[in-house]
């Protein structure tokens, strides 16, 4: 992985199954993504857009599907225009959530990476944390 990368992770008391459904369900993602609306057909080589609006502005994400193996593994780029940076590959982060079945929960651990440096790294784990919690949160609930 390339740059600094961010993590975090999260126990979920559900299979799987149950967690991988709310990574792909764009309903779901709605509840614990800040409020995204999200497009894909999670294929490799597919596109994925995330839009909505975040403090006032309106966003358009984007990124695509590098690999998936259902239940277990889940790998996308991600580029937001709101970076500041320039859309250009360099600019894009890579997005790994891996599950793993641990008894009648499952671990999630998320990394990203190509953070330009330590604080960028600390900032994005602190924003994936939230997202994890509030995934936790989904699917127990559910």
């Amino acid at each position: 992985m390339a740059g600094f990368v961010a993590s975090a992770e999260v126990d979920i008391k559900a299979p799987p199954e149950r967690v991988w459904q709310a990574l792909t369900d764009p309903a779901q993602i709605k509840q614990y993504f800040f409020g995204s609306d999200v497009e894909s057909d999670w294929r490799p080589g597919s596109p994925i857009l995330w839009s909505g609006e975040y403090e006032g502005n309106s966003y358009e994400d984007k990124g695509e599907v590098l690999e998936v193996k259902p239940n277990r593994l889940l790998k996308h780029t991600h580029y937001s225009p709101m970076s500041g940076q320039l859309d250009e590959p360099g600019n894009y982060h890579t997005l790994t959530w891996e599950l793993e079945e641990r008894g009648d929960t499952t671990h999630v651990s998320l990394t990203q990476d190509n953070n330009g440096d330590e604080a960028e790294a600390k900032r994005a784990s602190e924003n994936w944390e939230t997202v994890l919690n509030a995934l936790k949160e989904t699917v127990e609930a559910a």
